[in-house]
């Protein structure tokens, strides 16, 4: 394409025409290679992003880290085209979200338009995604479409900012003596299955039909809203705390009483509710929203059914506190490079000569002290970190598998990472498909995580033996997992049975038979969290193969020499 020449335009650098053609559209252009998780950017990159240090956005998991939380793994779905994208392809995509410059923390916001094309290899894996990112410039023109405007594109619904604002309003009027408020959530279950078995038309089909079923019985002088993709909220006026639950209870048999009739055939619809009684347990609409979302979390497994209402403990908020703040310290980390790994050895029976190290993660504050893995896993996984923080546990251990040629190492992956196909990418990409790099790598998952989809558990553990990795079952006894389907290498004995060995008869008998189960299906078996000669003895009589446990040493960060003796490492 040719541009005309002017006396005062500048054409015979065809860098610069782009680049000025960019900045006139508020536009700047990226190459993402999903191999490194690289992302290469234009010029102008950084003004275009709201002045970002883009230096620091290099890794698209950093990128990632600055998208607005709704709508991150949305983008990253529709730029790849999801878990059932066609292989050997070019995926067009073309996406709208909120950008944060200034991360999660602030309230700084931009619109992008993310326009671009995705690259597939033979197994339907994204290999690199090129396009160009815009600034949005009617603004009104998203917040309809994301629903950020005071109203929803579906007539009579407020939007997420909107309900907000009435809570606010709400509380603001509250006086000793006046009137009683509630803010309710509704959420619709399992609105992932229904878009993946009928399709995301018909998603949108049922979220309109719930709306509109809503909207048929709240009161007039209620106000009802979309708040998310999968739920609505309801500010409920003059409502006292024995009505809160007859009213929820009125709303679910709503939707549940009848079946949702949709282009695609009748489909079956439930909901959660959760709720919060204004004022008294909340100040702001912060405060309301957040614990209204505690309420709906904690109705999924809510014995009574599908229905919490938010109950102040001081324990709990705070545990919710600590929990933000650790979240906040596992993002910085992630950006700082502070993530490490300690290494705990994995002992032959008998001889008690290492066979391999656990990799375990550990985050160093900037105060200088250590965070475990149990600090930081169930808070990673809470907050939808797992992902980020198994990359970058992966980086680390093959840095240590090419630093230290004779060590065996295992390394644990969280239930999100078993789904992750790109993950196992990153892991060919990381060893170049060395396989003196990934045959002295164990992949270690959780048996309770592998029960959950046998199915995909077994298509991960096959890519990671086509690889070269062994594959071992970690907290085994813990669930219900059938090792013939999986096909595991290694079985680990949940620790937690065996740390009471010579004090809990029925856990020694218990041990005993996971070790012969495992025996009969092949898989080797490893007694984890040994404390003492007791243990060791009753595991070596049962016939486990290897021990690990601080009574064989403590784990200890890579950063030590001593960590790791490559010398008394068996061959």
């Amino acid at each position: 394409m040719s541009v005309g020449k002017t006396k005062d335009h500048k054409t015979s650098d065809p860098q610069f025409r782009l680049e000025d053609v960019l900045d006139s559209i508020q536009a700047t252009a990226y190459l993402w290679d999903f191999g490194t998780d690289e992302i290469a950017w234009a010029g102008n990159a950084s003004s275009v992003l709201g002045g970002v240090d883009i230096s620091k956005l290099r890794q698209a998991r950093a990128y990632a880290l600055h998208i607005d939380p709704d709508h991150s793994s949305a983008r990253y779905d529709g730029v790849t085209g999801g878990p059932r994208a066609a292989p050997s392809a070019e995926l067009p995509y073309a996406l709208q979200y909120r950008f944060l410059p200034e991360g999660r923390r602030s309230d700084a916001a931009v619109w992008l338009e993310d326009h671009g094309v995705c690259f597939t290899d033979a197994k339907g894996s994204p290999v690199r995604a090129q396009g160009t990112l815009r600034v949005i410039a009617d603004l009104r023109r998203a917040d309809r479409m994301h629903g950020t405007g005071e109203h929803e594109e579906q007539p009579g619904l407020l939007n997420r900012t909107a309900l907000a604002q009435t809570v606010s309003s709400l509380l603001s009027a509250q006086t000793k003596t006046a009137a009683k408020g509630v803010f309710l959530l509704v959420g619709i279950n399992d609105l992932t299955r229904i878009n993946e078995t009928y399709g995301y038309h018909v998603g949108d089909e049922v979220i309109s039909i719930m709306g509109e079923r809503l909207r048929g019985v709240v009161r007039g002088r209620d106000c009802l809203g979309r708040f998310s993709s999968n739920k609505f909220g309801i500010v409920l006026h003059n409502c006292d705390a024995h009505e809160i639950e007859p009213v929820a209870r009125r709303l679910m048999a709503v939707v549940d009483g009848n079946i949702v009739d949709t282009s695609a055939g009748a489909v079956a619809v439930t909901v959660l509710v959760g709720a919060v009684q204004l004022p008294y347990h909340a100040g702001n609409s912060q405060e309301a929203i957040g614990r209204a979302l505690q309420a709906i979390g904690r109705a999924r497994t809510n014995p009574g059914g599908r229905f919490c209402c938010y109950v102040s403990c001081e324990r709990r908020e705070l545990e919710r506190q600590h929990n933000v703040t650790i979240a906040d310290e596992i993002i910085r980390a992630l950006n700082d490079r502070r993530m490490m790994i300690a290494l705990q050895p994995i002992v032959t029976s008998r001889l008690y000569e290492p066979e391999l190290y656990e990799c375990l993660l550990r985050l160093r504050c900037l105060d200088g002290s250590i965070l475990k893995a149990s600090e930081i896993i169930p808070v990673a996984e809470q907050f939808g970190l797992s992902r980020l923080v198994d990359h970058r546990a992966l980086e680390l251990t093959v840095d240590l598998l090419r630093s230290s040629r004779e060590t065996k190492l295992a390394l644990n992956v969280s239930a999100m990472t078993m789904t992750d196909r790109q993950w196992v990418d990153a892991l060919e990409a990381l060893t170049g498909k060395d396989r003196t790099l990934t045959e002295r790598l164990t992949v270690e998952i959780s048996e309770i995580a592998a029960t959950c989809d046998i199915e995909a558990t077994s298509v991960f553990i096959g890519l990671l033996k086509d690889s070269g990795c062994r594959v071992a079952l970690d907290d085994f006894g813990a669930g219900y997992t059938s090792l013939r389907d999986l096909g595991v290498d290694m079985v680990k004995i949940d620790g937690s049975l065996i740390e009471n060995l010579g004090s809990a008869p029925e856990d020694e008998v218990f041990v005993r038979k996971l070790i012969d189960l495992a025996h009969s299906f092949g898989p080797i078996a490893v007694g984890e969290w040994v404390g003492g000669e007791q243990s060791v003895s009753m595991l070596e009589k049962a016939g486990v193969a290897y021990l690990q446990g601080d009574f064989f040493g403590a784990p200890k960060l890579y950063e030590d020499t001593s960590a790791v003796n490559p010398a008394r490492v068996a061959g």
